[in-house]
């Protein structure tokens, strides 16, 4: 019986580092951490007519956690939100840089960062400890959505190898592939927040079935006209579950 590929090139020892290539060109170590971001509880993300949205599944099954303790969706600066799948510690590190960032940015040029700016430098991170010695690979994908200054609304999402693409919409985390084909077939760029609000949490209620709540979302968006950070209450989101029954 042979021995499969990949157990082949962790008896060698090619999977021990993250600069050690195998035979076939693949860093081990690197693939081993995009299957952790599908462990990961999924986000989806939209471009809207109105703005950007993103909403999250915080995955809260214990009564005891306090549920506002346990957000999924961060405030990068007042008009870029962000959000992660995988080892969300991981994900709060790059977060946390981000943030820093856009507000050196502010006191620098005395105006906002733009938004591919700060997913280029999560980027940019990921992708140094693709390279280094000693340092495991970020175990995390990370989605930022904003406005910007000239109310351009913008989606990107960054995986693990450091590179990162624009999206309309699009998903990270468990199950994604499957969100992304009901995303294919249903969102279009005309559609509002609230109208891509109905579809997230529809595509929720598919994909979670019978372990679907939605206490479990975490929803937050930006308009074009504010360019600030909105949260939707429970209250609110039970409105959109009740809607769409």
């Amino acid at each position: 019986m042979e021995t499969p590929m990949e157990v082949q090139h962790q008896v060698m020892g090619y999977d021990r580092t993250a600069t050690m290539f195998s035979p076939e060109g693949h860093l081990l170590q690197v693939e081993y951490a995009e299957k952790t971001i599908r462990l990961g509880s999924a986000s989806i993300g939209f471009v809207c007519s109105d703005g950007v949205l993103i909403v999250s599944d915080k995955r809260v099954k214990d009564t005891l956690m306090i549920k506002e303790s346990a957000t999924k969706i961060y405030e990068i600066d007042s008009h870029i939100v962000g959000t992660a799948a995988g080892i969300l510690s991981d994900g709060r590190i790059l977060i946390e840089r981000a943030q820093l960032m856009a507000q050196q940015h502010r006191v620098t040029y005395d105006t906002p960062i733009d938004t591919e700016m700060v997913i280029k430098e999560i980027a940019n991170v990921k992708q140094a400890y693709s390279q280094y010695g000693g340092a495991r690979p970020f175990g995390v994908s990370v989605m930022v959505a904003g406005v910007n200054n000239d109310s351009a609304s913008k989606l990107f999402v960054s995986d693990v190898t450091g590179n990162y693409a624009g999206f309309y919409a699009t998903a990270i985390g468990e199950n994604d592939e499957r969100v992304k084909e009901l995303l294919r077939e249903k969102y279009k760029e005309s559609m509002t927040i609230e109208q891509c609000t109905k579809l997230a949490v529809d595509i929720f209620k598919k994909i979670l079935g019978k372990n679907f709540d939605i206490d479990r979302l975490d929803v937050g968006f930006i308009t074009k006209k504010d360019k600030k950070l909105e949260r939707l209450s429970e209250e609110t989101l039970k409105k959109y579950n009740k809607e769409g029954k």
